[in-house]
């Protein structure tokens, strides 16, 4: 076992996984599960990045098997979860990072002394609830796993700790926390891509680039590579260099290629279509950022499903579908709005109202009518407020629920909440 892992770490999968094989022999000859689940375990990773991927993950579910049964000791349990989780994320099936990230979360509560795993299980479970839209709760995992690989001395998982902090913080518009929380997390792995992806938002273009184009010419592995190129599609386009935009594109559609994983598919779409629309190719773009949308829907990441949903509303305004446009900025907007997205509430909040008005064909009274409606406001109560009589305030009503084409209070509400009129 020894052997194998120093093969894995030189990069060479093919002596790592005779190694393991021998392993399994020994392990089988004796009946010595703990042997059996890290050979079978080793066997599999070492067969995952050789490029057989389907046996790799039907040795690593064996290996399971033995471990949710009860059959493997606690010493090895937790080295064979984490492993088996990193496999998984590998290859980008985040089906099986979910289900075993629960399993090993229901381990760790029944084995408090094992902090290193408790501390793991709970930055995999965070970044789950990060991919699936409970931040504040993915916040408060991050946290407590970050506290846990740091005592009594820090682990080197803490990294991913660390990093995970910090990519909620940018998301949320923290943009100090974030930065600390790169600093630290750059002490025990690469801050790539997030730290590019601060400094677009920051307005720094350059920089972004420069770290992000660094990054794309040193990482290998196709695991890390993929948020890499997907964030370079993102601050290329920023650049206006569409053709560096395009390139990386194209490896992300040669990467999904090689795996059949919704992931993949749901970022090589969003990256075709961000290329394509960049291109002025719109026609091209609403069909690969449907297809993104809709991918990253069924995922259940709801962050990632609106940020598609924006590029596809740019695509079908360039197509002159203003209607279609405004839905999907809309959704777009509500999604960020309940997450907590400050930045792209800020990015797009210029494309909900590209005429400079949220109130549209409204008179400055008018919205002051509609303001006093939303807020839950009488017409007696409007009349007495604004100093003019009731029959004034129904008129006024009346109007706009004609210019905005609404048809009650109720709808006349949500308008104002919509457009941000409160």
């Amino acid at each position: 076992v020894p052997v194998g892992i120093r093969c894995v770490r030189e990069g060479d999968d093919a002596a790592a996984y005779a190694a393991f094989v021998k392993a399994s022999t020994i392990g089988r000859r004796f009946g010595d599960p703990d042997l059996m689940a890290m050979a079978l375990n080793g066997e599999g990773r070492a067969l995952i990045r050789g490029g057989d991927i389907e046996h790799g993950v039907t040795l690593l579910d064996e290996a399971m098997v033995a471990v949710t049964a009860g059959e493997v000791s606690p010493a090895v349990v937790g080295g064979v979860y984490c492993s088996v989780i990193e496999g998984c994320h590998e290859i980008f099936d985040l089906r099986r990072a979910h289900e075993w990230t629960t399993a090993l979360g229901e381990w760790c509560g029944a084995q408090p002394d094992l902090v290193p795993y408790r501390g793991r299980c709970l930055g995999h479970r965070a970044e789950i609830l990060r991919f699936h839209g409970a931040w504040t709760d993915a916040l408060d995992e991050g946290v407590r796993a970050r506290d846990r690989l740091s005592r009594p001395t820090p682990k080197p998982a803490v990294g991913a700790a660390f990093y995970l902090l910090a990519e909620l913080h940018r998301l949320r518009g923290e943009f100090e926390a974030a930065e600390a929380a790169y600093r630290e997390a750059s002490r025990w792995r690469r801050p790539d891509p997030g730290l590019a992806l601060l400094r677009l938002v920051q307005g720094d273009i350059a920089a972004a680039a420069g770290a992000i184009n660094r990054a794309a010419s040193e990482v290998q592995s196709a695991a890390s590579r993929v948020p890499i190129l997907a964030a370079q599609v993102e601050i290329a386009i920023a650049a206006q260099d569409v053709s560096t935009a395009g390139r990386a594109a194209a490896e992300l559609a040669a990467i999904a290629g090689r795996f059949d994983a919704p992931l993949l598919d749901a970022v090589s779409s969003q990256a075709e279509g961000a290329v394509s629309l960049a291109a002025g190719d719109a026609g091209s773009a609403v069909v690969a950022l449907r297809r993104s949308s809709t991918a990253w829907r069924e995922l259940g990441a709801p962050y990632e499903t609106a940020r598609a949903r924006v590029l596809l509303a740019l695509a079908c305004r360039e197509l002159g579908d203003a209607d279609t446009a405004a839905f999907e900025l809309d959704a777009a907007r509500a999604t960020f709005d309940t997450l907590g997205a400050r930045p792209d509430l800020a990015r797009i909040r210029p494309l909900l109202h590209p005429n400079g008005s949220p109130s549209g064909p409204l008179t400055s009274r008018e919205v002051q009518v509609l303001r006093l409606v939303a807020s839950g406001r009488t017409n007696r109560a409007i009349a007495v407020d604004l100093g003019i009589s009731e029959k004034t305030v129904a008129r006024h009503l009346s109007n706009i629920f004609v210019k905005l084409d609404l048809s009650s209070r109720a709808a006349a509400t949500a308008f104002a909440f919509r457009h941000e009129l409160l």
